[in-house]
């Protein structure tokens, strides 16, 4: 594994009064010094902003949650920072806050200044800290929590492998007395999501069904993903190395960078595509493009990189792409031949 992405929740840095847990701190940051004097490089999207700052502001609940979110944050944030710095310093490391909103996701230009940004910090053996920024997110800009975020930045850097660490050992089957711990689950299987109960940490805004759903993305992206107790000792190093503990996800073959992106863009889709039975068929069994002779029926109001959704003749969904030209010419060009294709097959995701 040359390059991990570490997501810590905020169950696991803070203890029960929600004030932060300084040795759990101190344990993962000496794995990752550990790790970075073997030549991997390491991204941390840690939570606690939020929970840390909570005890010094005891009556915020009086406040809105939306002004909660941002007081706390703002507050939290600079005391959690200050702590990293204090750690990864005795280390002889440095390290980089990076806060992030939905935004810097759905817009090209922003996705692609945090990407170089994050792989610039990770040339010059910089640790990246990631958080969502808080203060300014808010409804339409909020990630569904740092969940989300992390296998964001892991698709967006191509990491190898993505840590999703908690205060229990992984996703458990409870129709077993007593509920035994589910060890592998392929990309492609969303069958166990059934095992599990949905119910968010008392601290962060996540969940095992959060994590579950965003560790299955990552994995049909080409990503390595483990769910697993970030509280128990020397877990980051082991995992790092191979060890198979908490519920590991096992990764699909690699997509393209666009492919990492698509299904991850939070991004509304602009038009919808019908195409015919054999165009459906050729889509889901081989690697090609999608050609206007296969097209049925085109609707919306699309223009060039704009995100449209693909259907089969009976309503049944294919999969994602970017448009290589407008809705008012693929209306021109439908079922047509020789025509230029309305999604390549590098900007095209098939379910």
């Amino acid at each position: 594994m040359q390059r991990i992405v570490i997501k810590v929740g905020s169950n696991v840095i803070t203890r029960e009064n929600g004030l932060p847990d300084e040795s759990v701190f101190a344990s993962i940051v000496d794995q990752i010094a550990t790790l970075k004097q073997k030549g991997v490089e390491v991204l941390l999207v840690s939570s606690g902003a939020v929970a840390s700052a909570r005890p010094l502001i005891p009556d915020s609940a009086r406040w809105s949650k939306t002004v909660q979110r941002q007081v706390l944050a703002a507050v939290g944030q600079p005391r959690l920072m200050r702590l990293y710095t204090e750690l990864f310093g005795e280390k002889d490391l440095l390290c980089a806050q990076v806060l992030a909103t939905k935004e810097d996701f759905r817009d090209k230009s922003h996705y692609l200044n945090m990407k170089n940004c994050l792989l610039s910090l990770l040339r010059e053996n910089i640790v990246p800290i990631i958080n969502e920024n808080d203060v300014v997110a808010v409804q339409e800009l909020m990630f569904t929590d740092n969940d989300e975020l992390s296998a964001l930045v892991a698709t967006m850097v191509d990491a190898d492998l993505l840590m999703l660490l908690t205060s229990v050992d992984g996703i458990l089957d409870f129709s077993q007395t007593p509920p035994a711990l589910v060890r592998s689950i392929q990309a492609d299987d969303a069958s166990t999501q059934q095992l599990i109960v949905s119910k968010r940490s008392s601290a962060g805004r996540g969940g095992m069904v959060s994590k579950y759903r965003m560790a299955l993305k990552a994995a049909q992206s080409g990503i390595t993903v483990h769910i697993a107790n970030g509280k128990v000792s020397g877990l980051i190093e082991r995992v790092a190395q191979g060890a198979h503990e908490g519920t590991r996800f096992e990764p699909q073959r690699k997509r393209s960078a666009v492919k990492r992106w698509l299904p991850f863009a939070n991004r509304e889709p602009k038009g919808r595509v019908f195409v015919d039975e054999k165009a459906a068929h050729t889509l889901r069994s081989t690697v090609c493009s999608l050609l206007p002779v296969g097209i049925q029926k085109v609707e919306g109001s699309f223009e060039k990189g704009d995100l449209i959704e693909i259907f089969d003749a009976e309503n049944q969904h294919i999969g994602l792409g970017l448009a290589q030209y407008g809705a008012e010419t693929a209306q021109k060009w439908v079922g047509l031949k020789g025509k230029r294709p309305l999604v390549h097959y590098d900007y095209l995701l098939v379910d």
